[in-house]
């Protein structure tokens, strides 16, 4: 090896083998006691003092001498000096330091948290100074700020407003002289709700989105996201005694009709816990006066006029909505409904949803006709934005009373949008652009635009709306939590809730020796 490489070949025989330092030649006598010492020595030679920043300079000049500032700066060089010998001994091999009980390293972490002291006390310095120099003014003023940052943090209810009053977009109408009001009214508790079961639903809906991706959710999956004001909307406007079917895109009107998330998210994984005992999934929720998640496209419109029929026959005033989407307008099932509803005048509300995809297909490349309010002919239609819950509501209030006056069905188109795919296996880009996608996230989002006006008109703070979101979040984290630790049913129950309050029987397995047995 060459004589001025920086490596030396260590002899056989020696006891260290030092770097050559660049600022040095190497020295012959390396091996013994003395060269050693020497080193040492020149590793803990001083190399000068630190430079310090003239700001710095004045900083402390001007700064009261007081002892515990000279003892910081006294670690300060200390520190300092550290590094300098950590420096000079990094041409030293791994045994020095194991020699040394690993005082280098030691030293490096010393020399880091002395460094640290060391800008904290200029930050506070500088502070100080500037206060100093601008004299009690400032002083003044930053206390005036701290204050008003307490009143602030301190605002009570008395400080908003108890209702606003909206414009709101006139819907299209369809055989009808009058439609919904164009104004609406939102109080400060309704806002508060409607914000937190749309967040809630829209957290709901991408824990999903997760959970599947984590292969914790099995089978079809189809998440609302994008379409809250329209579940929300509508639930607002009926009463709890009123029915609810919809199709297979169902997690928000579940949640809406009062399903906790833990339950809808336990029946989204198979568990015990879930809304119908986990035998139901994504598509098929159920609980009082809601009538499921249908996984058969369209199959559901006839069975809400079903519905209605009942609550005409047994004289109750109470009425259905019947809910599809756009990909299911087409089918002729849905128009022998119309005609049937609208000869028996059945108070049902058809609602079709308009995302403007039927699977992967556009709406103006399946239908010759997109005015899906008009495809009633001879039943009253209303197209609604339905991306504004407010919209949503007037439209559903408009609808219900038109149905309870006894007048018959009406037809309400509300036009809305998806975020996801249809469904988990549709990754939602491939007939759409992302670019779409993100402009009406950023332009219809019904989340964003409640949340606008509740803030621009003193409903609501964005601290408060915050707390909420913080809040749905850790109660959709600790759901989810519940829906992956729940047991799954025992086979033994796979027979079971078959029929409604009828006597145990026997329900025939996978071949005719094996039974189950069936309990309402």
């Amino acid at each position: 090896m060459r004589s001025g490489h920086y490596y030396r070949r260590r002899p056989p025989c020696a006891s260290l083998w030092p770097l050559r330092h660049p600022n040095r030649p190497p020295s012959p006598a390396v091996n013994g006691p003395s060269g050693r010492a020497r080193m040492r020595a020149a590793a803990e030679r001083p190399q000068g003092k630190a430079p310090v920043g003239p700001l710095l300079k004045s900083e402390l000049g001007r700064a009261l001498s007081t002892p515990s500032l000279r003892g910081e700066l006294r670690l300060a060089k200390e520190a300092r000096r550290r590094r300098r010998r950590s420096r000079a001994r990094r041409g030293w091999v791994g045994w020095r330091l194991k020699e040394t009980g690993g005082r280098g390293s030691a030293g490096g972490a010393a020399a880091a948290a002395a460094a640290a002291a060391l800008r904290s006390m200029r930050k506070m310095l500088l502070a100080a100074l500037s206060r100093v120099l601008q004299g009690p003014a400032a002083t003044a003023a930053a206390a005036g700020r701290t204050a008003s940052r307490v009143m602030v943090a301190s605002r009570n209810y008395a400080d908003f407003a108890n209702e606003a009053t909206f414009e709101i977009k006139k819907c299209d109408l369809h055989r009808l002289e009058e439609g919904p009001s164009t104004t609406a009214v939102l109080t400060r508790e309704e806002g508060l709700h409607y914000y937190k079961t749309m967040q809630t639903i829209r957290r709901m809906e991408l824990k999903s989105d997760q959970l599947y991706k984590q292969k914790i959710i099995r089978g079809f999956c189809h998440l609302y996201d994008g379409q809250e004001a329209c579940c929300v909307g509508l639930e607002v406007a009926i009463k709890p005694t009123d029915h609810v079917i919809t199709a297979y895109r169902a997690h928000g009107f579940t949640y809406a009709r009062g399903v906790p998330v833990r339950t809808i998210l336990a029946e989204l994984t198979g568990r015990k816990g879930g809304c119908v005992k986990g035998k139901g999934g994504s598509m098929h929720m159920y609980t009082k006066n809601f009538y499921g998640g249908n996984g058969i496209v369209g199959a559901q419109v006839p069975l809400g006029a079903g519905i209605a029929l009942a609550c005409k026959y047994f004289g109750k005033n109470e009425i259905c909505l019947t809910l599809y989407g756009d990909g299911a307008a087409n089918q002729g099932q849905i128009f022998e409904t119309y005609n049937m509803a609208a000869l028996w005048k059945l108070p049902c509300v058809f609602i079709c949803e308009n995302n403007r995809y039927g699977m992967g297909t556009s709406v103006e490349r399946a239908a010759a006709s997109t005015d899906y309010y008009k495809r009633g002919d001879f039943i009253p239609g209303l197209r609604v934005d339905g991306m504004d819950v407010l919209s949503v509501r007037e439209a559903a209030k408009f609808a219900t009373e038109y149905c309870r006056a006894g007048k018959g069905p009406i037809l309400m188109e509300l036009q809305t949008y998806r975020y996801h795919g249809h469904s988990m296996s549709d990754p939602g880009i491939s007939y759409r652009t992302r670019e779409e996608i993100q402009e009406v996230r950023s332009k219809s989002d019904p989340i964003t635009l409640l949340k606008d006006r509740m803030i621009n008109n003193n409903l609501a703070s964005i601290e408060e709306l915050k707390e909420i979101d913080v809040a749905v979040r850790k109660e959709i984290e600790e759901a989810a939590q519940f829906a992956t630790t729940d047991p799954e049913p025992p086979l033994e129950e796979l027979g079971h809730h078959i029929y409604f309050n009828e006597p145990p029987f026997e329900v025939r397995g996978p071949n005719q020796w094996i039974k189950y047995k069936s309990v309402s």
